[in-house]
């Protein structure tokens, strides 16, 4: 294939003109999107040499190959609200989910109006599919009109062969196959498309735990992966595709293969499933560059927030392993260690090998990189918390209209990020009663200096910035839009104390 930055970058002038600039189907790049479920920054040898003690040869090789961004957010530390905002480019407490996730059987999250990823690189020509763990919502038909509710429902009303509504395919991907949410919820059975597989033996489950027969939850991790490499190998050069694939691990249950078992060498299951990942995402890489898609394939590895406490982080810290690398904090937290997570790019068309941006991104940034990647404008009501962190690519600084990003936590806890500063509207421990906390991410990563006291003109700045955000349904230019609720309340912990 041949290189294309060039072209890409004098198409994206053009653009930014206002000029519209064509794009051929031959310089489309195809976009691989891996996301982890569950995994530290620290949990990837190369982005924690010292503290790393789990071998993650492959993903290591992704970033020796390509570009490490080292300042890369989760939009919430926990599944559900992550997703929406991947595939939306849109904060998920913009939403009517304002803490906690969805569960196996709940209803779609994302409208039927709203334009995501996959949505508008269909309309730019690429096949889209999703592999994995959806987990945003889908709406199963019910056999009696009530729903099924619940981690583990007390009564299951559930259609088995009929048609899923409001699921992937209706909301952008020309095909689907995966499970409907984790591995740790109800139902334990693969869709495809709009129905469930085998939907005439789900008819004949009994009892709460709803798992197809035959299904394993040990094996479905392999099979997520070996259907995204079929997916890969049946494509062509004379279409781009946009894959997305959101692993099952190594989220809860911790269930590496028999393979797998003892391979770190730390007595510890979530170790030798972080292995397993791993070379998971080898297969997945190898099958991008083994098709001859490598050139100009953009494959990016990230997780939906940081690692869970599942994974027995005391043990692993006895051996030298620390997940959340220097950072504070773990999966549901507000603190760095629940949202910063790895975001790796390999795009050997458009990307030096060994090259690293320390740029604060957001996972809501894809929408808008892409979008940029193709020089089309989105529309105003659409990605309106993304910004492209295409510029970075070649070492270029990253334009943006947005003044910081929003974290959010399992709670519903706010957290805002300008600059080296970040907020925290949430109390510092159950015995003092400051209900925020101000940190200076730069001299103080581990976010252990409480600065609140000292600094009020950069806490009242950042506060005005989070309000403005929330209450514009926007933190890029644009016109004001609307929440999915009438109010998000800013303080989960009680009021302000200046």
């Amino acid at each position: 294939m041949i290189k294309i930055p060039h072209r890409l970058t004098a198409a994206i002038m053009l653009c930014s003109l206002g000029v519209t600039a064509l794009v051929t189907a031959a310089d489309k790049p195809n976009i691989v999107y891996i996301l982890a479920d569950d995994l530290g920054y620290g949990d990837i040898q190369a982005l924690n040499p010292e503290n790393g003690k789990i071998p993650t040869p492959h993903i290591d090789q992704l970033a020796a190959d390509g570009m490490v961004f080292s300042d890369a957010h989760t939009s919430s530390s926990v599944c559900t609200p992550s997703r929406y905002s991947i595939l939306t480019g849109r904060y998920n407490w913009r939403s009517t989910l304002q803490a906690g996730v969805t569960w196996g059987f709940d209803a779609a999250l994302i409208k039927e109006d709203r334009l995501t990823v996959a949505g508008f690189l269909r309309e730019q020509g690429y096949t889209t599919a999703c592999i994995g763990k959806w987990h945003i919502g889908m709406d199963i038909p019910s056999k009696n009109g009530k729903p099924t509710v619940g981690r583990v429902p007390k009564e299951v009303n559930v259609d088995w062969t009929g048609a899923i509504k409001n699921g992937p395919v209706d909301v952008g991907f020309d095909y689907y196959w995966g499970l409907s949410a984790s591995l740790d919820m109800a139902p334990y059975a693969y869709i495809e498309n709009r129905h469930f597989i085998k939907g005439e033996a789900l008819s004949e489950m009994r009892g709460r735990i709803l798992s197809a027969p035959g299904f394993s939850k040990e094996a479905a991790l392999g099979e997520i992966c070996d259907k995204t490499v079929e997916f890969i190998s049946e494509q062509s050069e004379d279409k781009p595709f946009f894959i997305y694939v959101p692993l099952t691990s190594p989220h809860t249950p911790i269930l590496p293969t028999e393979a797998w078992r003892g391979k770190s060498g730390l007595n510890s299951v979530f170790a030798d499933f972080v292995m397993q990942t791993d070379a998971e995402v080898g297969k997945i890489i190898d099958a991008v560059d083994a098709a001859g898609f490598g050139e100009n394939t953009i494959i990016i590895f990230t997780a939906d927030n940081g690692v869970s406490g599942a994974s027995k982080q005391g043990d692993l810290k006895k051996q030298g392993h620390l997940s959340s690398a220097q950072y504070r904090g773990m999966k549901k937290s507000i603190f760095e260690g629940g949202h910063r997570v790895p975001f790796i790019v390999r795009w050997p068309a458009g990307i030096e090998p060994k090259s690293q941006s320390d740029e604060a991104i957001c996972l809501t940034d894809l929408m808008a990189t892409c979008a940029d990647l193709l020089a089309v404008e989105l529309p105003d009501t659409a990605g309106e918390d993304s910004v492209s962190f295409f510029p970075a690519f070649s070492n270029k600084p990253i334009q943006s209209t947005r003044k910081g990003i929003v974290h959010h936590s399992y709670q519903g806890e706010f957290a805002y990020r300008s600059g080296k500063w970040k907020l925290l509207l949430t109390k510092v421990d159950s015995k003092r009663n400051s209900t925020d906390q101000l940190y200076d991410l730069e001299a103080d990563p581990s976010e252990r200096n409480n600065l609140h006291a000292t600094h009020p003109e950069v806490v009242q700045r950042l506060l005005t910035e989070l309000q403005s955000d929330v209450e514009r349904g926007r933190s890029t230019a644009g016109p004001n839009l609307k929440n999915d609720v009438a109010e998000v309340k800013l303080w989960k912990n009680g009021k302000a104390i200046w």
